[in-house]
C-alpha cells in the first residue's frame, strides 16, 4: 500500500493516537538518525522550514512551555509539539520534558494524528547529535566526553557510541551520583568509563556531547583541545549557555536553524557581545548536502549548536504514525 493511501485511509477512520508506547516499539536509532539527517537536508535545500517558536516560563510551577511547528514540503509533514520542561517531574516519578505531537493533513487541514512526544523528542535530540558527530568530529575520535546526567543523557550516549569507535568515556556532572545511569551504559556496551573534573574532560575528549539546562558556561575556550567535535544539546531558550562564548567564537559553528541559533541557542551570548556574526554559522543540512564540506582539518575545533527544530519532531512522527498504522498500534478515534 503506498504512504498516500496509508494517509487517506487513516484520514477516513478518523483521528490516529500513537501512544507512547507504541512510539517506543516503532522508533528505534537508525529510523530516527535517517529522519532527523533528511529534515535537515530538507531544511538547507528550502524544502522545508520552521515556524517561530513559542517558549515561556509561565509562573507556575518553575516551567517552561512553548509551541514548535513548520511544514516539510518533501515529507509533506504539518504540525506542531506542545510541551516543555517540568523541573520538578523527577520527584514525582515523571519524566521532567513532556510534549505531545499534532500533526495535520496539509491537503485539508484536518488533525490527522496525536502521537506521544516524550521519547520521540529523546531519541530526536540523540539523532541530532549523532547526525552532526557523523559528519563532522573526527573519524579516528577515540575519547567521548558527557557532560550532563539526566534522563536525555543515556539517549545521547547510546547514540553516539554507534558513530565512532570509542575507546573511553568520559563524563561530569554537578551532582556525580547520577552518572551511574552512564556508566551502567558504558558497563552493558564495554567501554570504560570514568568520571572526571570538566577540564580532565576536556583535554582527554574528542568528542563532547553537552546536555544540561545551565545558564553559565560549563566549559571555556583554554580546556578544549585541537580537534574536538562539541554537540551543545541543552541550550533552546534565550539565556541558557553551556560553553564559553569565546570557545563559539574560535571553532566553526555548525547548526540545525541558524535563526534559532542566534536567539535561543548556543550562539546566543556570542552573537550579542559581537565575538560572532550570523554568517559565521553553516547550518549542518549545508554539510549533508555537500554545500559546505564540514571539518576542514584534524586541527579544527567543531561545534554543533543543536537548538532543537519543530521538523524533527513532526518528521520523528510522521515515521512513528506510518509504523504505528502498519504494525497496528495506532488507535483511530472520531473527533
Amino acid at each position: 500500500m503506498s504512504e498516500e493511501n496509508n494517509s487517506n485511509n487513516a484520514n477516513n477512520e478518523g483521528l490516529l493516537i500513537v501512544s507512547e508506547a507504541a512510539c517506543k516499539s516503532v522508533i528505534d536509532r537508525p529510523s530516527a538518525f535517517t529522519a532527523v539527517e533528511n529534515v535537515f537536508a530538507a531544511m538547507s535545500r528550502g524544502d522545508a522550514y520552521n515556524f517561530p517558536v513559542i517558549r515561556e516560563a509561565i509562573g507556575y510551577a518553575d516551567a517552561l512551555y512553548g509551541f514548535k511547528s513548520g511544514f516539510d514540503r518533501a515529507g509533506k509533514s504539518l504540525g506542531l509539539k506542545s510541551g516543555g520542561y517540568w523541573p520538578g517531574n523527577a520527584a514525582k516519578g515523571l519524566t521532567n520534558h513532556q510534549s505531545t505531537i499534532f500533526l495535520f493533513n496539509p491537503d485539508n487541514g484536518k488533525l490527522r494524528a496525536l502521537v506521544g512526544g516524550n521519547y520521540l523528542t529523546a531519541v530526536r535530540t540523540a539523532a541530532a547529535s549523532s547526525v552532526s558527530i557523523a559528519h563532522l568530529a573526527r573519524k579516528d575520535s577515540k575519547v567521548l566526553g558527557m557532560v550532563g546526567a539526566g534522563h536525555q543523557s543515556t539517549f545521547q550516549l547510546r547514540a553516539a557510541l554507534e558513530q565512532r569507535d570509542f575507546k573511553k568515556i568520559v563524563a561530569w556532572n554537578k551532582d556525580a551520583d547520577r552518572l551511574s545511569s552512564l556508566q551502567e551504559i558504558a558497563e552493558e556496551l564495554g567501554v570504560p568509563f570514568e568520571a572526571v573534573e570538566r577540564e580532565q574532560l576536556c583535554a582527554e575528549a574528542d568528542v563532547i556531547i553537552t546536555i544540561t539546562s545551565a545558564f553559565e558556561p560549563l566549559l571555556m575556550k583554554e580546556w578544549i583541545k585541537p580537534g574536538t567535535h562539541i554537540a551543545c544539546m541543552g541550550t533552546d531558550t534565550k539565556g541558557k549557555q553551556e560553553v564559553d562564548a569565546a570557545l563559539i567564537a574560535s571553532a566553526t559553528v555548525f547548526t540545525d536553524e541558524i535563526a534559532q541559533s542566534i536567539t535561543i541557542g548556543e550562539a546566543q551570548h556570542a552573537i550579542k557581545s559581537g565575538a560572532i556574526k550570523e554568517s559565521d554559522i553553516t547550518t549542518l543540512g549545508d554539510v549533508i548536502n555537500g554545500e559546505h564540506p564540514g571539518r576542514r582539518s584534524d586541527d579544527e575545533i567543531t561545534i554543533f549548536d543543536g537548538t532543537g527544530v519543530g521538523l524533527q519532531d513532526l518528521a520523528i512522527a510522521s515515521v512513528a504514525a506510518k509504523l504505528a498504522v502498519e504494525k497496528g498500534e495506532a488507535q483511530h478515534i472520531s473527533l
